[in-house]
C-alpha cells in the first residue's frame, strides 16, 4: 500500500504514532512506527490485534516494513481516532472530567475489557493516555503489553505503567484479569483529578515499593458520589481475589443510565421522610389526617357542594380550596361562587384625588356575637365537635350613617374557612 506520513501525533517508550494517508484512496490513519531492529513488541502487538474486532478496541489495518533514509522501520496501521487520548480530554475539560463523563467512558472501557478477557487476554496497560476519544466513542489502544492469561515470566516479562499497576503486579506475582480492573480504578481517579493516583511518590521506584508493601490504597476524590466511591472500592482492593471482575463492574449502579439524578431523589426521600412536609398542600399531610379520623368524625365530615366536580370528601384538597371560595354556606338552596365583578359585593374603603368626607373607622369589639348553633349552620354541620372558633370583629363608623360588621373565621381540622359578609343581619352602607 502507498501512503504518506504525516505529523506525529504522540511517541511512547517503544513506538512513534504519526497520521499518515493512503496515496490512491486519500483514506487517513494512524501508523505506529519503530526500528526494524527494535520491534519485538510492536509485531507482538501486531499479532493480537490482527485477531481482535470490536468496537471498543482501535481497529486494525495493516502492516509493512520501509526503508526511510537507509533505515528499516516496521510499521501497524490502525484506525485513526481524532479526538486524541482521554489524557487530552481530561486537559481540555479543564483538569477534570465531571460524573457524567467519567461513567461514560468507563463504562466504555469496561466493554472493551470484557471482549479482551472473554478471549483469555490481558491489557495490562490501563491508562488515560492508552485511551483514545473520537466520534465513534471510547476505544481501548496500544496492545503492546497485552499478554495471554496463561503467560508468565520468563515467558512474558511483567509491563505496565508503575503508579498504575496492581499490588500482585508491583511484587511481581503474576498480571493477570483482576490487574485490568485496579488499573481502571486508577484510570477513573484520574479522571476525576486531573492526576495520576499516588501523588506523594516521587519516583517510579518508590511507587512500586509502596503499591507492593504498603496497605495503602489511592486517595478516593471527596466529590464522588457515593455510587462512585463504591465503584471504586470494588476496584482497587489489594487482594486480587476480592476485586470484582469486570462483568460484575458492568452490573454496579454507578454505570446506570441517569444514576445521579436517582441518587439526589433517594437521598430527598431518605433526609425528608421523617421531617415535616414542605408546603401544607403535602400530599403526606391529608392522607395521615384521613387514615386518622375516627368513625365518628367520619359520620359529622362537613360536605359542601361539589362546585368543581372534584369530589365531596371533608378531606379532599380541591374541597377544601372550593370551601375556601364559596360565597354562601352549603345549606344555603342556591348555593353560588362569589361574583367580583359586582360593585355591590364591594365596599369602598379609600379613594384618591374624591372631596369626600374623611372616613372614621373604630376596631372596637362587636359584642353580638351570633351563636354556636348558627355558626354550625353556615357550614352545614349539626356538631361542633370538628370546628374551632376564631371569630374576628370590628364596627365601621362615619359622620352621616353608622353599621357594624361581623367576620368570623373558622378552622375546620386542617384547612381554614372563612364566613361570608351577612349585610341582612349586619347592614352596611354601600358607600361610606
Amino acid at each position: 500500500m502507498g501512503w504518506i506520513r504525516g505529523r506525529t501525533l504522540g511517541r511512547g517508550s517503544s513506538a512513534t504514532v504519526s497520521l499518515a494517508m493512503n496515496r490512491q484512496s486519500g483514506e487517513v490513519f494512524a501508523v505506529k512506527s519503530v526500528e526494524l531492529s527494535r520491534s519485538e513488541f510492536l509485531q507482538r502487538e501486531q499479532s493480537i490485534l490482527s485477531l481482535l474486532k470490536c468496537p471498543r478496541m482501535v481497529g486494525y489495518l495493516g502492516c509493512d516494513v520501509t526503508n526511510e533514509n537507509g533505515q528499516l522501520f516496521y510499521n501497524l496501521f490502525m484506525e485513526y481516532v481524532s479526538g486524541g487520548t482521554l489524557t487530552d480530554t481530561i486537559r481540555h475539560q479543564g483538569g477534570m472530567l465531571d460524573e457524567s463523563a467519567i461513567r461514560s467512558h468507563t463504562r466504555a472501557i469496561l466493554e472493551g475489557l470484557d471482549y479482551l478477557h472473554s478471549r483469555g487476554l490481558v491489557h495490562c496497560d490501563i491508562k488515560g493516555r492508552n485511551i483514545l476519544v473520537g466520534q465513534n466513542g471510547t476505544k481501548i489502544a496500544d496492545l503492546g503489553c497485552a499478554r495471554w492469561v496463561g503467560e508468565q515470566p520468563p515467558a512474558m516479562p511483567i509491563a505496565g505503567t508503575p503508579v498504575f499497576m496492581a499490588p500482585e503486579v508491583a511484587r511481581g506475582d503474576e498480571q493477570g484479569f483482576p490487574a485490568d480492573v485496579w488499573a481502571l480504578g486508577c484510570t477513573v481517579i484520574e479522571m476525576a483529578t486531573g492526576r495520576p493516583p499516588w501523588l506523594d511518590v516521587s519516583d517510579p521506584v518508590s511507587a512500586l515499593h509502596r503499591i507492593s508493601l504498603s496497605f495503602d490504597l489511592p486517595d478516593f476524590p471527596s466529590f464522588l458520589s457515593e455510587e462512585g466511591k463504591d465503584f471504586l472500592g470494588k476496584c482497587l482492593r489489594r487482594d486480587p481475589k476480592e476485586r470484582w471482575t469486570v462483568q460484575e463492574l458492568l452490573k454496579h449502579p454507578f454505570l446506570e443510565e441517569g444514576s445521579g439524578v436517582q441518587l439526589k431523589l433517594k437521598r430527598i426521600q431518605r433526609s425528608t421522610s421523617a421531617t415535616s412536609p414542605m408546603s401544607i398542600l403535602d400530599q403526606g399531610i391529608w392522607e395521615s389526617l384521613e387514615e386518622s379520623m375516627t368513625e365518628t368524625e367520619a359520620d359529622i365530615a362537613v360536605h359542601m357542594p361539589n362546585q368543581l366536580g372534584l369530589g365531596s370528601s371533608l378531606n379532599s384538597p380541591s374541597e377544601r380550596i372550593g370551601r375556601l371560595i364559596e360565597c354562601i354556606p352549603s345549606s344555603s338552596p342556591t348555593p353560588r361562587l362569589s361574583d367580583w365583578t359586582r360593585d355591590e359585593d364591594w365596599v369602598t374603603v379609600r379613594r384618591t384625588n374624591h372631596a369626600e368626607e374623611p372616613i372614621e373607622t373604630s376596631w372596637s369589639a362587636y359584642t353580638d356575637l351570633i351563636s354556636e348553633e348558627q355558626e354550625l349552620k353556615l357550614l352545614g354541620s349539626s356538631s361542633s365537635s370538628v370546628i374551632n372558633e376564631y371569630p374576628i370583629h370590628y364596627s365601621v363608623n362615619s359622620s352621616s350613617s353608622q353599621g357594624s360588621l361581623s367576620i368570623s373565621c373558622k378552622c375546620g381540622r386542617d384547612v381554614a374557612v372563612i364566613c361570608n359578609l351577612n349585610y341582612d343581619e349586619v347592614p352596611l352602607p354601600n358607600k361610606l
